[in-house]
C-alpha cells in the first residue's frame, strides 16, 4: 500500500512538472538568430502575445554578435506566427526572468515550419527607447506643468510660500528662531567641551586612584585586606542575625508578658493574684516579725540563757 501510494505521488509530480513545463505537448523547434541575449539561458520561456508558448532548448554561439537560439514551440501555435516574424529579448515581469518575445508578422507572409529561423527585431531597441523618451517628456511636462502652478500662486499672493516671503512679522520669527537655533548649537558645543573636560577630570582621577599604595588599589590587589574585609563583613551578618534573633525573643518574651495564658502574664495582669501575693508578702512579714519575737523569748528562756552566753563569749574571743 505504501509503495502504491509513493508511486501514485511520483507520478502526480511528474505530471504537474510536465504540465508546468509542457513536457508532454507536442512541440514544433524552430530556432532565433540575436546579437544580444541579455542574460538569457536555457529553459527560459519564450512568449507570444503575452502568453507562455515554448522553452528554450539551447544557446549556440555562431559567431561574434551572432547567436543562434534553438526553441521549442506548442505545435497549435504554429497557427499564428508567420516567418516575417520577429524576436525580441524581454523581462517576465518588473525584475523577473529574461525570456524571448515573438511578435509581429503579416498575414501575407506563410506560417513557419520546423527547423525556421525567427530574425531579431533591430526596431526593438529604438522603439524602446522611443518609449522612454515619451514617458520622459510626460513626465517634464507635468513638472512644468506643477511649476507653472507655483509660480502662478506666488504671483497671486497664494500658498505658505508667499506668506513667508511677504509676511514681515512670520520672516522675523524665523529669524528668531533661527538665532535660536543658532544659540543651542553653540550651547550645544560648550556642553560638550565641558563634557569632555569633566571625562579627562575622571581619567586622571581614576588613574590615580589605581597607584599603589591607594586604598582603592590596595582592595583590589591586596588580597590580605580584601579578606580581612570579607572576614569583617561575614562578622557583622552573624552579629546582625544575633541581635535580630535577640530582638525577636525580647519580642516574644514582652508579648507573653502581656498574655494570661502564661504565669508571669497572670501574674503582672490579673488583679486578683496580684492582691493575692500582696497578702501572702504581708504575711510574711507578719511572720517574720513574730519569729524574731520568739527568738528573742528563747534568749531570755533560763533552759537557753547558758547556750547563748557560751555563744557570745565564743563571738567575742574572735
Amino acid at each position: 500500500m505504501f509503495v502504491s501510494i509513493a508511486l501514485v505521488i511520483l507520478l502526480l509530480g511528474v505530471f504537474t512538472l510536465g504540465g508546468q513545463h509542457g513536457t508532454f505537448v507536442n512541440k514544433a523547434a524552430i530556432r532565433a538568430v540575436l546579437d544580444n541575449i541579455n542574460g538569457l539561458k536555457n529553459g527560459d520561456n519564450v512568449w507570444l502575445s503575452g502568453v507562455k508558448v515554448g522553452v528554450i532548448k539551447n544557446i549556440d554561439i555562431k559567431d561574434e554578435g551572432v547567436v543562434l537560439i534553438p526553441m521549442n514551440i506548442e505545435k497549435k501555435v504554429e497557427a499564428f506566427i508567420h516567418k516575417d516574424a520577429k524576436v525580441r529579448i524581454g523581462s517576465d515581469g518588473l525584475v523577473g526572468n529574461t525570456i524571448i518575445i515573438i511578435h509581429g508578422g503579416t498575414n501575407k507572409s506563410p506560417l513557419i515550419t520546423s527547423q525556421d529561423i525567427l530574425l531579431s527585431d533591430k526596431t526593438a531597441g529604438a522603439q524602446e527607447l522611443l518609449s522612454s523618451l515619451n514617458e520622459s517628456s510626460k513626465n517634464l511636462q507635468v513638472i512644468t506643468n506643477n511649476l507653472m502652478g507655483i509660480s502662478k500662486n506666488l504671483l497671486y499672493g497664494k500658498g505658505t510660500l508667499n506668506t513667508l516671503l511677504n509676511d514681515s512679522g512670520l520672516s522675523g520669527n524665523v529669524k528668531l528662531t533661527v538665532s535660536d537655533l543658532k544659540l543651542g548649537v553653540a550651547h550645544f558645543k560648550r556642553t560638550a567641551i565641558e563634557s569632555e573636560i569633566v571625562l579627562t577630570d575622571l581619567a586622571r582621577f581614576s588613574a590615580h586612584l589605581n597607584q599603589e599604595g591607594m586604598l582603592p588599589n590596595d582592595l583590589v590587589s591586596d588580597t590580605i585586606i580584601f579578606n580581612n574585609l570579607r572576614t569583617t563583613v561575614t562578622t557583622l551578618r552573624r552579629t546582625m542575625d544575633t541581635l535580630s534573633q535577640f530582638s525577636n525573643n525580647m519580642k516574644k518574651a514582652s508579648t507573653a508578658l502581656t498574655e494570661k495564658e502564661n504565669t508571669a502574664g497572670e501574674i503582672l495582669n490579673d488583679t486578683q493574684d496580684a492582691a493575692h501575693l500582696k497578702s501572702m508578702v504581708l504575711n510574711l512579714d507578719s511572720a517574720s516579725d513574730r519569729l524574731k519575737e520568739d527568738l528573742e523569748a528563747i534568749q531570755h528562756n533560763f533552759l537557753f540563757r547558758r547556750y547563748f552566753k557560751k555563744k557570745m563569749k565564743t563571738a567575742t574571743r574572735h
